[in-house]
Order: structure tokens, then sequence, then C-alpha cells
């Protein structure tokens, strides 16, 4: 779990270097985050980065969204944005991909288990075994 410990003055910045090893993240990660439009840091006179309290937040916001399996394009779209209906079209869209992605993994897990429950030298002649090989076969009749 991404926590965020936030120490810092609302005038205090941070170096590029400072702020990815806030997060563990490598510096070529924000340039790269920066390019894609995630990121624009304010420049110092030599035009090195500085990084603010809110670019602590939007790296956090990034990398929460990262953790839920979004790309950095709609990363970007969700952050950008001002259409309140495109961002949620872009969430619907990730929730019902992490919907189905759970109940796979449920699936996954019910298999896994059920083989785990069978002490049945040959794991094909448990019958909970077959239950579920019987089931997934129903599954795909044609």
């Amino acid at each position: 779990m991404l926590r965020l410990n936030v120490d810092m003055k609302s005038s205090a910045t941070m170096s590029i270097g400072e702020l990815a090893g806030h997060f563990g993240l490598a510096t070529h990660v924000l340039r790269h985050w920066e390019t894609m439009g995630l990121l624009s840091p304010a420049r110092a006179a030599a035009g090195h980065r500085r990084y603010g309290r809110s670019d602590l937040y939007r790296v956090a916001s990034i990398l929460l969204a990262k953790e839920a399996g979004l790309a950095l394009t709609d990363i970007r779209d969700i952050l950008t944005t001002a259409d309140v209906e495109k961002r949620r079209r872009i969430q619907r869209r990730h929730r019902d991909e992490l919907v189905r992605r759970i109940v796979e993994m449920r699936a996954a897990l019910s298999f896994i288990e059920g083989g785990l429950d069978c002490d049945y030298e040959d794991i094909t002649e448990c019958p909970n075994y077959q239950s579920l090989v019987a089931d997934r076969m129903s599954m795909h009749v044609p």
C-alpha cells in the first residue's frame, strides 16, 4: 500500500533525485512521465527540475493508478481531462476489466484449493477435481 508522507513547507522544492528517492523510483521514470504529460515540474534558473508539494501528490496519484492496472496514457487522461464523462468512461472500462480479472482469479483459486483438498494419488481421480473439470467442460460445449 502506498503511503504519502509529505513534510514539506509550501515553498520547499525537491530535485528530481530527491523526489525519485522519496518514492523509490529511478529518475528516468519521472523524466518519462514528464514526456508523457503526467508531470510538469517547475524549472530553476539553470533549467533543473524542481518539484513541490503538488508534485508529490501527483506522483502518489500516478503510482496508485498504476497499482490499479491503468496504462500511463489512461492515467494522463484521467488526471488532465476536464471532461468528467470522459474520465468516468476510462474508469468504468478499467473497473469492468478488474471485475473480469477478479472472477477469473476466484475461479483459479477454487481450482487450486480443490486440488489441495484431494487425497488421491492421481488427482484426476479425485471427485472434487473431476467436478471442477466437468464444470469447466460444460462452459465450452459447442
